[in-house]
């Protein structure tokens, strides 16, 4: 299940969590005021304002650190649910299929959220440098993301990173320094062992990161759970058992999300009619397809695409 940390250090700053919070929010609200997920001029930070609150829209939860400013949003890992609040963060180095909702937004309160993306080699080029001891491989797997309450270390080094890419002359020098420092605090708290275990199953030498590598390269491709087990070194009963613990659902659940994640990418994006989109993400029935998409997005593809086309901001982005 998520679990929901409790990060607290002394405070030394002469702000607190509060203070610092409005002044992210005043900085965020300076950068930009537009609605939905902006990128801003540092390559691995966006921030994501909703005016509204959303209905629960589907999406894949790539790995990336999410920070909330202001507001409420909702997350579903499978069977889980989870609330997160402002000063909270959600951390996941493991692409998993997952749902959310921003909840009470208005445009007198926004939903404000900062996203920060980072690859798993970057993790791994932290925790080499920084000798931190891994967690056993033998420990049961955290679930692909957790939620911490941020400290005011983090909430400082967020301020000095909106700050940067307000004034963007020193990104090219001082970026990736910051996004090496938000690692590392990430990994060093209290509860960085979590995610030390969640990157340590998405190494390749790993049968769950063999398994969840294999599935997003080949998911248009069929499979059993058995050949899946013989790629990744494992038995079939393990397989099931630890994937599910990862990811909250099955390998071949794991599957079908991603195909339909792409299927709507698609006609979206590059205007397939539903049969031509079925079929290039490995549908070989379009009425399957069509079940299946009108269960996990709500409404069948043609009236989905439709809803999206008229109000856009429907579409479920890469955010927090």
């Amino acid at each position: 299940m998520l679990e929901t940390t409790n990060i607290l250090t002394p405070d030394k700053s002469p702000l607190n969590n509060q203070e610092l919070l409005t002044r992210l929010i005043s900085l965020a609200n300076k950068i930009t005021t537009a609605e939905g997920n902006t990128k801003t001029v540092i390559p691995y930070l966006s921030i994501c304002r909703h005016t509204y609150e959303s209905s629960l829209i589907p999406s894949v939860l790539s790995p990336a650190f999410c920070l909330i400013l202001q507001g409420e949003k909702e997350l579903h890992l499978g069977e889980h649910i989870a609330h997160y609040y402002e000063g909270d963060y959600i951390a996941s180095i493991i692409d998993m299929p997952a749902s959310g909702k921003v909840v009470g937004a208005t445009k007198e309160f926004p939903y404000i959220g900062l996203r920060v993306d980072f690859t798993a080699s970057e993790v791994a080029s932290v925790v080499a440098e920084a000798e931190i001891e891994l967690p056993s491989r033998n420990k049961k797997p955290s679930t692909a993301a957790f939620i911490g309450k941020s400290d005011v270390g983090l909430l400082e080094l967020f301020l000095r990173v909106l700050t940067l890419a307000d004034n963007p002359e020193p990104v090219p020098f001082l970026a990736t320094l910051m996004m090496r420092e938000m690692i590392y605090r990430l990994i060093s708290g209290k509860y960085g062992h979590l995610f030390l275990q969640q990157a340590l199953y998405d190494q390749q030498s790993d049968g769950i990161g063999k398994a969840i590598g294999w599935i997003k390269e080949n998911f248009s491709s069929p499979f059993t759970t058995l050949q899946l087990a013989k790629i990744s070194n494992m038995s079939v009963s393990s397989l099931q058992h630890k994937f599910k613990e990862v990811t909250t659902m099955g390998p071949l659940q794991y599957q079908k999300q991603l195909r339909l994640q792409e299927a709507r990418r698609l006609m979206l994006t590059c205007s397939l009619d539903v049969t031509t989109a079925a079929m290039e993400v490995g549908y070989e029935s379009p009425s399957q397809f069509n079940r299946e998409y009108k269960r996990l997005f709500g409404l069948s593809p043609l009236k989905d695409i439709k809803e999206i086309q008229n109000n856009p901001y429907n579409m479920s982005e890469t955010e927090v």
